[in-house]
């Protein structure tokens, strides 16, 4: 009788489904995954101690270059840590542009999330079709921002540029357009056979899973963890009518699923945004100060945390960001990876979770 021989199967650190490096070390018996080891350490950038000593103004650079893909929640999440340090005020209009760039960035960090998992499951037309209407997003975001990626668009107090009429007008007709797009991509996911076969029912993590691997953003939410978005407990949001999307299935499936509905939800913020956007100033003012503080904000793919403390004259002496991808790793690795029926599905299931190394190798 032939007896299987359990074989190391290392994915990375260089993979063509892979957008940044990262190692996953599969122990196998036949097809099937018996565990996982994820290798980090092959892209770290140092950016916390370089951080360290500076003034908030070139911090504030450096903190959205800790991922290009989610930089803008990145430079949010710093300065509204630096405003709850100095208790600065931030206008409602301010408030309300923050959330259309913010969402701007969500909806082009969810479809390349997506595109990666089509192309990660050979469905290359999908993901090229997501791809092209990426674009769009992006003019969007270079539109009111002056950039596509790293944007700088948040200061203390309010935000560098207000939102024309003009520009209001255009971006609507875009969102429309990318509305039209993205229904015809979701249904071309919901209806492919192919996709059916490779994500449903796979990479399966249940509801009692993810919270106890303290998963966090899309992963999570596509376990049904209630709760789990942090924007339902900011003001801004909350005005807004804000509810958290959810699914149950917490496999492959889902977890892409839950990135299209929000796609079309983010749309539907920006659009309330600018109807109801308040007249008055896009600055409060206010001075950066000496104190300590550690805030929380939605990022595309969770939560992150940024503990910074200053001097007097808003240097930062130190600082310590939490991004979500940590979690959402392990949480791949250990639940989801593990007892797969097939090494095929370890690339597609590790990119459902949409990993940032960037983020996570800072």
């Amino acid at each position: 009788m032939k007896k299987t021989v359990d074989v190391s199967i290392p994915l990375g650190p260089v993979h063509p489904c892979w957008k940044e490096p990262v190692r996953l070390k599969c122990e196998t018996a036949g097809e099937r995954v018996l565990r996982v080891e994820v290798e980090l350490g092959y892209m770290k950038k140092g950016i916390e101690r370089i951080m360290r000593g500076r003034p908030w103004q070139e911090v504030m650079f450096l903190a959205e270059r800790v991922c290009g893909i989610c930089s803008v929640i990145h430079n949010m999440v710093f300065i509204e840590t630096m405003e709850e340090i100095s208790s600065i005020t931030v206008p409602p209009r301010a408030a309300y542009l923050r959330v259309i760039v913010n969402e701007l960035d969500r909806i082009a960090s969810h479809i390349l999330a997506n595109f990666s998992y089509c192309y990660t499951i050979e469905h290359e037309t999908l993901a090229m079709y997501l791809l092209n209407t990426r674009e769009i997003v992006l003019d969007n975001l270079e539109r009111i921002t002056g950039s596509r990626v790293n944007t700088a668009y948040m200061i203390p107090g309010g935000v560098r540029f207000d939102l024309l009429p003009e520009d209001a007008a255009a971006m609507l007709a875009d969102l429309a357009k990318v509305e039209d797009e993205m229904k015809r991509h979701v249904r071309i996911f919901e209806t492919g056979p192919l996709i059916a076969l490779r994500s449903k029912g796979i990479g399966v993590m249940n509801r009692e899973e993810a919270i106890k691997a303290h998963t966090v953003g899309p992963t999570a939410r596509a376990s049904g963890v209630p709760e789990s978005d942090l924007r339902l407990r900011h003001p801004t949001y909350q005005a807004l009518g804000f509810e958290q999307v959810t699914r149950t299935e917490g496999d492959n499936f889902a977890r892409v699923m839950v990135r299209f509905d929000e796609v079309f939800q983010s749309i539907d913020l920006i659009r309330k945004c600018v109807d109801t956007l308040p007249d008055g100033p896009i600055r409060g003012g206010g001075l950066c100060r000496a104190g300590e503080a550690s805030h929380s904000g939605e990022a595309p793919r969770g939560e992150l945390t940024y503990s910074v403390k200053t001097d007097d004259y808003g240097r930062v002496l130190d600082i310590a960001i939490r991004t979500p991808s940590i979690m959402n790793i392990e949480a791949c690795a250990h639940s989801m990876i593990t007892d797969a029926a097939s090494i095929a599905d370890v690339t597609s299931t590790f990119i459902s979770s949409d990993p940032c190394i960037a983020c996570n190798e800072r």
